[in-house]
């Protein structure tokens, strides 16, 4: 039976939150160097084309013509030693589809070779929730940033999310902060978006089917 989550079509303009996890629960990051080649990957595919050939000027140009900056945005990123999520909004037809599907063949590929191993790394394809509500926005961005407590990670020095970007304690043209951030920057209660991912703030109760249980 199909997953409730198995989206086939995703409508222009709309937020999404995307993830999987490892065949079998098994670690899809085993270290540092695998955390960092899929955010390369990210990078690769969703920064300014013009960013990407100054500073990667051997890049392979399939790579440069495969990009999506202009089709696509990541708001949030959350990387787990077993899964991933990310969201987005996606701004022309099927480029969801097309950046879920290049980032996992790579990934898979880098991995396998890597590590020696063969087979499909993901839980079957990635899953897709379409985000219907400015409140569910919100309130998904501080669950997915708030996916390191669930190991003992300090959210301040965890290096595998974007909270640190929202924090401005790194700066990225591939990740797209400026929405969120703006609504905190405007909010007439003075809250912060540290704040609000930090503190009591009432939490809304996600459907079973975002979440992903954690490794084993």
């Amino acid at each position: 039976m199909p997953s409730p989550n198995a989206i086939k079509t995703y409508v222009e303009n709309g937020y999404y939150h995307m993830y999987n996890r490892g065949v079998e629960k098994r670690l899809i990051f085993q270290d540092r160097d695998d955390y960092s080649k899929f955010l390369y990957l990210l990078k690769v595919y969703l920064s300014p084309p013009e960013d990407l050939q100054k500073e990667f000027p051997l890049l392979k140009n399939n790579l440069v013509q495969n990009n999506l900056n202009h089709e696509i945005k990541l708001l949030c990123f959350c990387l787990m030693p077993n899964h991933y999520h990310l969201l987005v909004k996606q701004k022309a037809k099927n480029a969801i589809i097309k950046l879920m599907k290049q980032v996992s063949n790579a990934y898979t590929t880098y991995f396998n070779k890597r590590h020696e191993r063969v087979g499909p790394l993901f839980q079957g394809r990635y899953k897709g929730a379409l985000i219907d509500s400015d409140e569910y926005l919100l309130h998904l961005t501080r669950y997915i940033h708030l996916n390191p407590l669930g190991r003992g990670a300090s959210l301040d020095e965890f290096d595998w999310s974007s909270y640190l970007y929202y924090l401005n304690k790194r700066q990225a043209a591939w990740l797209d902060t400026k929405l969120i951030s703006e609504y905190f920057n405007n909010s007439k209660k003075g809250l912060s978006y540290q704040d609000f991912v930090e503190g009591d703030t009432e939490s809304i109760d996600l459907p079973p089917s975002l979440t992903i249980e954690p490794e084993s």
